[in-house]
């Protein structure tokens, strides 16, 4: 192709295409001096632009202590309210931007990191978990406000009480009287609740130091820190009886009285092996499990291949229960699933 371009330079394009059999479109695009595709263009800089003193000085004005608690548009009115224009409030926002000053302008508090609360029971009176939750009055706005403690480990029911309000009185009473009934021994129990305002009260926690008490707390808004208490109100709530709304503060207890008598006595609980929290709490549950066994095992011998020739098992009873507790090897829970 650069033969044919020098030889139309002296006898013509028409000629010179004609006598070496190209095209003259092929010269013509030989020929063409291609320019890039694209080009980039420098920015300019428009005269009307701040010059960077001027950018310094409204930025350590709107860092100054009298203008970084307000709002870029608030400290433009009060500017000019002093008789001072700097620039637009639109400028004063682009110029806080490229600085990343739009966010807060002063150091603001952290709420600081929760520990997760990870506690173990392996006997009953070791961990107890308390709460208090709100059942219908008679009327929309009215609330009976009912404190249950419940031992962890056997799902029992130490102590409760209804009252027509929440107070730090009341949850010291509950647990000073529920200690002293199961004959706590200072150092051996922790209590664990929530974070409201009777849980974290100093009445409370100085009654706790003065008893020997460990007291644990959920981390702020996370139910599963304690969910047996949780557990325990929805078993209540879902029962058949449980009315729409309790018309006194002594129906009330008197729905209570019956409700937690049967829970603790009669309820065959699923997360300890079918047997009462009762039976749990006192150590009967063991006696249990070996007279089921020995059920199983006279079936076992009188029909083994209805079994299949595997001996049955009856259900298992827990010996541990914990809250937030690290997951085994085989990814299973180390301890026992909480269920109603």
């Amino acid at each position: 192709m650069h033969a044919t371009i020098g030889l139309a330079e002296q006898l013509g394009a028409r000629a010179a295409c004609a006598g070496l059999g190209v095209s003259r479109a092929s010269l013509h695009r030989a020929c063409q001096v291609r320019l890039p595709q694209h080009t980039v263009r420098r920015p300019r800089r428009s005269p009307l632009a701040l010059s960077e003193a001027e950018r310094e000085v409204i930025l350590a004005l709107l860092h100054s202590p009298e203008y970084v608690d307000v709002a870029p548009r608030t400290a433009y009115a009060m500017l000019l309210d002093a008789g001072i224009y700097l620039a637009s409030a639109s400028t004063f926002y682009r110029l806080l931007h490229s600085c990343s000053g739009t966010r807060g302008r002063r150091d603001e508090l952290k709420h600081p990191a929760y520990a997760r609360p990870e506690l173990l029971a392996t006997a009953p009176r070791e961990v107890w978990s308390w709460d208090i939750t709100k059942l219908k009055g008679p009327v929309k706005s009215a609330h009976f406000h009912l404190y249950v403690i419940l031992d962890i480990f056997s799902r029992y029911v130490v102590g409760w009480m209804i009252a027509d309000c929440e107070s730090d009185a009341l949850a010291e009473s509950l647990i000073g009287t529920t200690c002293d009934r199961e004959g706590i021994v200072p150092g051996t129990l922790t209590l664990h609740a929530d974070r409201g305002a009777a849980m974290r009260s100093k009445l409370v926690a100085d009654l706790l130091v003065d008893m020997g008490v460990v007291k644990s707390h959920s981390r702020p808004y996370t139910s599963d820190d304690n969910p047996y208490s949780e557990a325990q109100f929805k078993t209540m709530k879902y029962r058949p009886e449980f009315p729409e709304r309790f018309h006194s503060l002594a129906e009330a207890r008197a729905f209570c009285q019956v409700f937690f008598g049967w829970y603790n006595d009669e309820h065959r609980h699923s997360g300890i092996g079918y047997v009462t929290p009762a039976a749990m709490h006192t150590g009967v549950a063991s006696i249990i499990y070996a007279q089921r066994h020995l059920v199983l095992e006279d079936a076992f011998a009188r029909h083994p291949n209805r079994f299949k020739h595997v001996r049955p098992q009856p259900p298992a009873i827990p010996t541990e229960a914990g809250i937030n507790m690290p997951k085994n090897s085989s990814g299973e829970d180390a301890i026992a699933k909480i269920t109603h």
